[in-house]
């Protein structure tokens, strides 16, 4: 059996933990009432939360290795319809997510459909499905060497827009001027006060290179093997990634609502560390006792996803009296006895479990949902 047709649970354990994250993250009460690592930096700066979405593509791009080796014999219009479908299907999801419920009720008490005009069209998923297929498209057809270009030129290209075009402040950045002009006012996000997606269309150029690089990691660590050169190398790339990401950081600074060039570049450092640890601990050591509790995320990674996104959705929408089920939940359930900021980590950590328990019952029914 060659290497390539070998699994990694390095790169599985790191997916499920990576979602893991990603619902606790999301399930923060507030600034005041939750520890700071995991909330987002207010502007520029890296927190562990911060590091949450550009993981996600990272191992986006190691699934991705093993995918594309099948795809390669098919053809090329075979392959453009799978990553299409793909990219369109993921997209959906996460506009259906931002739209949900779907109804709402007017002030004459008579329910209707969400206007389309006051939806938000990019997000998450919505990014994740873009970068995924952009990144697709690039390996497909320009190999490693193009992959490579790409990123650089992207990375660079992305600072000379964002230099040129604008500043580094919210309202004066380029990539909120090209969201407003492409998708208008009502289709943007409104969490920071005002009109900015921190999900939006200029983002999407160097988020494809978290993508890219998880790809060139994955078919690094598929060819070669888990061993000690393996993580050498992993761990020596990485360290120099975030070196370089922190010197650039002085004239780019680290934005993750901008995703800037050197956030990328410090991001995917870490995860190559990541990475080259965890192939250490799981396929070198060989300690994998604690991993099934990931692979189970790693199993149904869409599915538990948007599970956990609709389940908060109407946490916020439900209401016990006058307050949404959320905040009832969380203090009448942990805050009393727990405090402010403990309370707000276990309620997250309850949540988390419950989607994992989904994810466990379907793992034992073998019901694996994946588009």
């Amino acid at each position: 059996m060659s290497q390539l047709s070998v699994r990694s649970h390095s790169i599985d354990t790191m997916r499920g933990m990576t979602l893991a994250l990603m619902i606790i993250v999301n399930m923060s009460i507030s600034e005041e009432k939750s520890y700071a690592p995991l909330l987002h930096a207010v502007w520029h700066g890296l927190t562990l939360t911060d590091l949450v979405f550009p993981t996600f593509l990272f191992v986006v791009g190691t699934s991705l290795s093993f995918a594309m080796d099948k795809y390669q014999s098919l053809g090329n219009a075979a392959v453009l319809k799978k990553v299409f479908t793909r990219t369109v299907l993921i997209f959906l999801c996460g506009y259906c997510l931002y739209w949900f419920p779907f109804f709402q009720m007017d002030k004459a008490g008579e329910w209707g459909i969400i206007p389309f005009e006051n939806t938000r069209i990019l997000g998450v998923l919505q990014r994740i499905a873009l970068s995924y297929g952009l990144a697709s498209l690039i390996v497909h057809f320009g190999k490693t060497r193009g992959a490579a270009l790409y990123s650089v030129a992207a990375l660079v290209g992305y600072w000379w827009i964002m230099l040129a075009w604008g500043d580094y402040t919210l309202e004066g950045n380029a990539a909120i001027r090209l969201d407003k002009l492409v998708l208008g006012v009502s289709h943007m996000y409104r969490g920071e006060g005002v009109p900015f997606d921190p999900e939006g269309i200029l983002g999407t150029i160097p988020s494809t290179v978290n993508v890219i690089a998880g790809y060139l990691a994955g078919r690094f660590l598929r060819s070669r093997g888990a061993n000690f050169e393996v993580v050498a190398k992993l761990l020596m790339v990485g360290a120099v990634a975030v070196v370089i990401a922190l010197a650039w950081s002085g004239l780019f600074p680290l934005n993750k609502k901008l995703w800037t060039s050197s956030y990328v570049v410090c991001t995917i450092g870490i995860d190559l560390c990541v990475l080259g640890v965890l192939t250490y601990i799981i396929d070198i050591a060989s300690v994998r006792k604690w991993t099934w509790f990931f692979e189970v995320f790693g199993k149904n990674t869409l599915f538990i996803y948007l599970l956990s996104e609709v389940g908060s959705s109407i946490f916020w929408i439900a209401h016990v009296g006058d307050k949404a089920l959320f905040d009832w939940l969380y203090l009448s359930g942990f805050q009393w006895w727990a405090g402010d900021k403990n309370g707000s980590l276990v309620f997250a950590l309850v949540f988390m479990m419950l989607c994992w328990w989904a994810g466990y019952v379907m793992d034992r029914k073998r019901i694996y949902i994946k588009l």
